[in-house]
């Protein structure tokens, strides 16, 4: 049986190890006819844990046996002579305009029913185009030839596509009448 300190609350259940009622640790209720190995009656409570003790103060060193080194130790010093090799590496291309047209063709196709594609297609065509004749003029310098040209197809797809829509929406108005 156990039985909180706090409320006074007795359990039967061995499995519960705190009170219901305020959360409180439950204390063993002994029986009366307890008695401890040890030969003392000692209450359940009471704690067994042996006491602290407080040591002496830190350990002294003896500095008597130290010797000093003789000089400091020796800094780092960098290799002497050429480090790097002369051998460069050629710059990549820059495909900044060709990525900028392919995105702003993928966002005008995406843009569509919010009408941004008017913006975009316009500007995916441009940029498309001048990254055509950039990497046309100079290739090492400027690459992303493929995403100019998808940028450029994009842009043009969502102008075929809105022209498409525009028709149909005209036609059919037309077929149904006034």
């Amino acid at each position: 049986m156990k039985r909180c300190p706090k409320c006074g609350q007795s359990y039967t259940d061995p499995d519960i190890n705190f009170c219901l009622n305020d959360g409180e640790l439950l204390s063993r209720l002994t029986e009366p006819s307890y008695s401890s190995p040890f030969g003392d009656q000692r209450s359940p409570r009471q704690d067994d844990s042996p006491p602290t003790v407080v040591l002496d103060q830190s350990r002294v060193t003896n500095p008597i046996g130290w010797n000093p080194p003789a000089s400091p130790p020796v800094r780092y010093q960098p290799p002497q002579g050429q480090i790097f090799s002369s051998y460069t590496t050629p710059a990549s291309p820059n495909p900044t305009l060709g990525i900028v047209s392919l995105v702003a063709g993928l966002c005008s196709i995406l843009g569509f029913c919010c009408s941004i594609g008017f913006i975009l297609s316009p500007a995916a065509i441009i940029t498309g185009i001048v990254a055509l004749v950039q990497n046309k003029k100079d290739p090492e310098r400027y690459g992303g030839r493929g995403f100019a040209i998808g940028g450029i197809a994009t842009g043009i797809a969502f102008l075929v596509f809105w022209v498409i829509y525009v028709l149909l929406l005209i036609g059919g108005s037309i077929i149904q009448g006034p």
